[in-house]
Protein backbone atom coordinates (compact mmCIF):
# COMPACT_ATOMS: atom_id res chain seq x y z
CA UNK A 1 0.00 0.00 0.00
CA UNK A 2 1.42 3.44 -0.65
CA UNK A 3 0.11 6.74 -1.27
CA UNK A 4 0.77 8.20 -4.69
CA UNK A 5 1.68 11.26 -6.09
CA UNK A 6 -0.88 12.04 -9.06
CA UNK A 7 1.33 15.21 -10.04
CA UNK A 8 -1.20 18.10 -8.90
CA UNK A 9 -0.71 21.04 -6.57
CA UNK A 10 0.24 20.79 -3.41
CA UNK A 11 0.50 23.53 -0.53
CA UNK A 12 3.58 24.72 -0.94
CA UNK A 13 5.49 27.82 0.64
CA UNK A 14 4.45 29.85 3.25
CA UNK A 15 0.08 28.89 3.82
CA UNK A 16 -1.81 31.81 5.42
CA UNK A 17 -4.73 30.14 7.60
CA UNK A 18 -7.99 32.40 8.32
CA UNK A 19 -10.64 30.88 10.82
CA UNK A 20 -14.48 31.88 10.75
CA UNK A 21 -15.58 30.94 14.37
CA UNK A 22 -19.16 29.74 13.36
CA UNK A 23 -21.46 30.12 16.21
CA UNK A 24 -20.19 30.06 19.84
CA UNK A 25 -16.79 29.06 21.04
CA UNK A 26 -15.46 30.32 24.62
CA UNK A 27 -12.36 32.27 24.96
CA UNK A 28 -10.63 28.41 26.32
CA UNK A 29 -11.77 26.57 22.93
CA UNK A 30 -10.51 29.36 21.01
CA UNK A 31 -6.86 29.49 22.50
CA UNK A 32 -6.91 25.31 22.44
CA UNK A 33 -7.17 25.71 18.37
CA UNK A 34 -5.32 28.74 17.90
CA UNK A 35 -2.37 27.61 19.88
CA UNK A 36 -2.30 24.03 17.79
CA UNK A 37 -2.13 26.02 14.62
CA UNK A 38 0.63 28.10 16.46
CA UNK A 39 2.38 25.02 17.05
CA UNK A 40 3.09 23.74 13.75
CA UNK A 41 5.74 25.99 12.69
CA UNK A 42 7.29 26.40 16.08
CA UNK A 43 10.98 25.59 15.64
CA UNK A 44 11.70 26.33 19.68
CA UNK A 45 9.60 23.40 20.07
CA UNK A 46 11.00 21.28 17.40
CA UNK A 47 13.70 19.92 19.60
CA UNK A 48 11.86 18.98 22.25
CA UNK A 49 10.08 15.80 21.24
CA UNK A 50 7.27 14.78 21.39
CA UNK A 51 6.17 18.10 19.52
CA UNK A 52 3.17 19.67 17.39
CA UNK A 53 6.12 20.66 14.99
CA UNK A 54 7.36 17.24 14.82
CA UNK A 55 4.19 15.87 13.43
CA UNK A 56 4.22 18.55 10.80
CA UNK A 57 7.44 17.51 9.93
CA UNK A 58 5.85 13.96 8.59
CA UNK A 59 3.54 15.95 6.54
CA UNK A 60 6.82 17.94 5.14
CA UNK A 61 8.15 14.53 3.88
CA UNK A 62 5.59 14.74 1.32
CA UNK A 63 6.41 18.41 -0.13
CA UNK A 64 9.71 16.82 -0.19
CA UNK A 65 9.73 14.04 -1.95
CA UNK A 66 7.38 16.01 -4.86
CA UNK A 67 10.21 18.51 -4.95
CA UNK A 68 8.32 21.51 -3.69
CA UNK A 69 9.10 23.81 -1.22
CA UNK A 70 8.40 22.99 2.85
CA UNK A 71 4.54 24.38 3.88
CA UNK A 72 5.30 26.72 6.79
CA UNK A 73 1.49 27.54 8.77
CA UNK A 74 1.20 30.74 10.41
CA UNK A 75 -2.54 32.12 11.46
CA UNK A 76 -3.30 35.31 9.97
CA UNK A 77 -7.32 36.03 10.85
CA UNK A 78 -9.85 34.94 12.94
CA UNK A 79 -13.16 36.09 11.93
CA UNK A 80 -16.44 35.40 14.74
CA UNK A 81 -19.82 34.51 13.32
CA UNK A 82 -21.78 33.83 16.01
CA UNK A 83 -25.23 34.89 15.54
CA UNK A 84 -24.99 32.39 12.46
CA UNK A 85 -25.78 34.30 9.46
CA UNK A 86 -26.59 31.53 7.72
CA UNK A 87 -28.50 29.58 9.97
CA UNK A 88 -28.10 26.59 11.98
CA UNK A 89 -28.94 23.71 9.56
CA UNK A 90 -25.58 24.14 6.99
CA UNK A 91 -25.38 22.06 3.81
CA UNK A 92 -21.55 21.49 2.16
CA UNK A 93 -22.33 24.25 -0.40
CA UNK A 94 -23.09 26.68 2.51
CA UNK A 95 -19.80 25.58 4.37
CA UNK A 96 -17.74 26.98 1.01
CA UNK A 97 -19.79 29.92 0.94
CA UNK A 98 -18.98 31.02 4.33
CA UNK A 99 -15.42 30.26 3.65
CA UNK A 100 -15.46 32.17 0.69
CA UNK A 101 -17.12 34.96 2.54
CA UNK A 102 -14.20 35.14 5.49
CA UNK A 103 -11.21 34.74 3.00
CA UNK A 104 -11.05 35.06 -0.76
CA UNK A 105 -7.73 35.60 -1.31
CA UNK A 106 -5.74 32.94 -3.48
CA UNK A 107 -3.39 31.18 -1.86
CA UNK A 108 -4.57 30.79 1.55
CA UNK A 109 -6.27 28.48 3.87
CA UNK A 110 -9.94 29.06 5.32
CA UNK A 111 -10.57 26.79 8.44
CA UNK A 112 -14.80 26.91 9.23
CA UNK A 113 -15.43 25.93 12.37
CA UNK A 114 -18.75 25.20 13.67
CA UNK A 115 -19.98 24.91 17.54
CA UNK A 116 -21.62 22.16 18.90
CA UNK A 117 -25.65 23.13 18.39
CA UNK A 118 -24.43 23.46 14.32
CA UNK A 119 -25.70 20.98 12.17
CA UNK A 120 -23.63 20.35 8.76
CA UNK A 121 -25.05 18.13 5.98
CA UNK A 122 -23.67 14.64 6.56
CA UNK A 123 -22.06 15.18 9.94
CA UNK A 124 -21.73 12.29 12.03
CA UNK A 125 -23.08 10.16 9.37
CA UNK A 126 -20.82 10.34 6.89
CA UNK A 127 -18.05 12.87 7.86
CA UNK A 128 -16.57 14.65 11.29
CA UNK A 129 -15.23 17.15 8.75
CA UNK A 130 -13.93 17.81 5.12
CA UNK A 131 -11.73 20.12 3.01
CA UNK A 132 -12.18 21.11 -0.48
CA UNK A 133 -11.93 23.81 -2.94
CA UNK A 134 -14.09 27.36 -3.22
CA UNK A 135 -16.14 26.63 -6.41
CA UNK A 136 -17.10 30.76 -6.21
CA UNK A 137 -13.44 31.91 -6.43
CA UNK A 138 -12.21 32.94 -9.74
CA UNK A 139 -9.18 31.01 -9.33
CA UNK A 140 -10.56 27.48 -8.22
CA UNK A 141 -7.12 25.72 -7.85
CA UNK A 142 -5.75 28.43 -5.17
CA UNK A 143 -8.65 29.07 -2.41
CA UNK A 144 -8.67 25.80 -0.63
CA UNK A 145 -10.81 25.06 2.86
CA UNK A 146 -11.22 22.53 5.69
CA UNK A 147 -14.49 22.59 7.57
CA UNK A 148 -14.44 20.39 11.35
CA UNK A 149 -17.57 20.61 13.68
CA UNK A 150 -17.87 20.49 17.71
CA UNK A 151 -19.26 16.61 18.10
CA UNK A 152 -19.70 16.79 21.78
CA UNK A 153 -23.31 16.71 21.75
CA UNK A 154 -23.99 15.05 18.14
CA UNK A 155 -22.25 12.38 17.63
CA UNK A 156 -18.89 11.88 20.28
CA UNK A 157 -18.84 8.38 19.99
CA UNK A 158 -17.87 8.70 16.19
CA UNK A 159 -16.09 12.11 16.11
CA UNK A 160 -14.55 12.64 19.29
CA UNK A 161 -12.76 9.31 19.76
CA UNK A 162 -11.10 8.32 21.81
CA UNK A 163 -12.02 11.18 24.12
CA UNK A 164 -15.66 9.46 24.08
CA UNK A 165 -16.89 6.08 24.38
CA UNK A 166 -16.95 4.54 20.40
CA UNK A 167 -20.80 4.03 19.05
CA UNK A 168 -19.75 0.55 17.95
CA UNK A 169 -17.09 -1.93 19.14
CA UNK A 170 -15.16 -2.81 22.38
CA UNK A 171 -16.44 -0.12 25.10
CA UNK A 172 -13.34 0.52 26.92
CA UNK A 173 -12.73 3.17 28.84
CA UNK A 174 -12.28 6.63 27.19
CA UNK A 175 -8.70 8.46 27.37
CA UNK A 176 -8.51 11.71 29.31
CA UNK A 177 -9.39 15.26 26.71
CA UNK A 178 -5.81 16.86 27.33
CA UNK A 179 -7.35 19.98 27.19
CA UNK A 180 -10.45 18.86 29.39
CA UNK A 181 -12.82 19.56 26.49
CA UNK A 182 -13.87 16.29 24.98
CA UNK A 183 -15.54 18.17 21.98
CA UNK A 184 -12.80 20.49 21.23
CA UNK A 185 -10.30 17.77 21.87
CA UNK A 186 -12.09 15.72 19.12
CA UNK A 187 -11.63 18.91 17.06
CA UNK A 188 -7.94 18.90 16.63
CA UNK A 189 -7.77 15.58 15.93
CA UNK A 190 -10.16 16.06 12.81
CA UNK A 191 -8.52 19.43 12.42
CA UNK A 192 -5.11 17.89 12.12
CA UNK A 193 -6.18 15.00 9.63
CA UNK A 194 -7.69 17.34 7.51
CA UNK A 195 -4.78 19.48 7.33
CA UNK A 196 -2.67 16.82 6.73
CA UNK A 197 -5.01 15.82 3.66
CA UNK A 198 -5.26 19.02 2.29
CA UNK A 199 -1.56 20.51 1.89
CA UNK A 200 -0.63 17.09 0.10
CA UNK A 201 -4.17 16.84 -1.68
CA UNK A 202 -5.60 20.41 -2.15
CA UNK A 203 -7.53 19.56 -4.92
CA UNK A 204 -8.34 16.11 -5.51
CA UNK A 205 -4.44 15.59 -8.00
CA UNK A 206 -1.93 15.51 -5.18
CA UNK A 207 -1.33 12.21 -2.66
CA UNK A 208 -3.49 10.10 -2.69
CA UNK A 209 -4.60 6.13 -2.36
CA UNK A 210 -7.68 4.75 -4.31
CA UNK A 211 -10.11 6.42 -5.61
CA UNK A 212 -9.90 10.10 -6.37
CA UNK A 213 -13.89 10.60 -5.24
CA UNK A 214 -12.62 8.43 -1.66
CA UNK A 215 -9.13 9.25 -1.41
CA UNK A 216 -7.30 7.80 1.72
CA UNK A 217 -5.13 10.50 2.58
CA UNK A 218 -1.81 11.14 4.95
CA UNK A 219 -4.06 11.06 8.07
CA UNK A 220 -7.17 8.95 7.01
CA UNK A 221 -4.95 6.02 5.63
CA UNK A 222 -4.04 5.52 9.26
CA UNK A 223 -7.19 5.90 11.14
CA UNK A 224 -7.01 5.42 14.84
CA UNK A 225 -3.67 4.95 15.17
CA UNK A 226 -2.28 7.48 18.03
CA UNK A 227 0.56 5.47 19.35
CA UNK A 228 2.80 2.51 19.55
CA UNK A 229 0.50 -0.68 19.14
CA UNK A 230 -2.67 0.91 17.49
CA UNK A 231 -5.30 -1.64 16.79
CA UNK A 232 -9.09 -0.73 16.34
CA UNK A 233 -10.81 -0.20 19.33
CA UNK A 234 -7.13 0.92 20.88
CA UNK A 235 -5.50 4.30 20.25
CA UNK A 236 -2.03 2.75 20.88
CA UNK A 237 0.64 3.65 23.59
CA UNK A 238 0.28 7.52 24.52
CA UNK A 239 1.87 9.39 27.10
CA UNK A 240 -0.39 9.95 30.27
CA UNK A 241 -0.36 13.67 32.14
CA UNK A 242 0.83 12.88 35.94
CA UNK A 243 -1.29 15.30 37.22
CA UNK A 244 -4.50 15.43 35.07
CA UNK A 245 -4.24 11.56 34.00
CA UNK A 246 -5.26 13.19 30.68
CA UNK A 247 -3.62 11.38 27.24
CA UNK A 248 -1.53 13.53 25.23
CA UNK A 249 1.08 12.54 22.22
CA UNK A 250 2.74 16.36 20.79
CA UNK A 251 3.50 18.94 22.57
CA UNK A 252 2.41 22.72 21.66
CA UNK A 253 3.27 26.34 22.09
CA UNK A 254 2.58 27.42 25.92
CA UNK A 255 2.84 23.82 26.95
CA UNK A 256 -0.34 22.93 25.63
CA UNK A 257 -0.89 18.86 25.21
CA UNK A 258 -2.42 17.54 22.32
CA UNK A 259 -3.38 14.08 21.01
CA UNK A 260 -2.49 13.87 16.95
CA UNK A 261 -3.49 11.01 14.54
CA UNK A 262 -0.87 9.33 13.23
CA UNK A 263 0.19 10.13 9.01
CA UNK A 264 0.62 7.78 6.79
CA UNK A 265 5.39 7.56 5.48
CA UNK A 266 5.27 8.20 2.09
CA UNK A 267 8.73 7.00 2.53
CA UNK A 268 8.42 3.17 4.73
CA UNK A 269 4.50 3.07 3.94
CA UNK A 270 4.18 3.18 7.91
CA UNK A 271 1.71 4.38 9.68
CA UNK A 272 4.19 6.84 11.75
CA UNK A 273 3.11 8.60 15.42
CA UNK A 274 5.81 11.06 17.71
CA UNK A 275 5.45 8.75 20.27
Amino acid sequence: MALTYHNGALLEGNLTVTVLWYGKFSPAQKSIISDFLLSLDDKDEMMSLPSVSRWWSIVQTYLRKAGKEETRVSLSNQVSDEECSLGKLLKRSQVSELAHRANSRPGELTLVLTSQDVVVEGFCMSSCGFHGSDHHHPRRDSAAFVWVGNSETQCPGQCAWPFHQPIYGPQTAPLGAPNGDVGVDGMIVNIASLLAGTVTNPFGNGYYLGSAEAPLEAASACPGVYGKGAYPGYAGEVLVDSGTGASYNAVGVNGRKYLLPGLFDPSSSQCLTVV
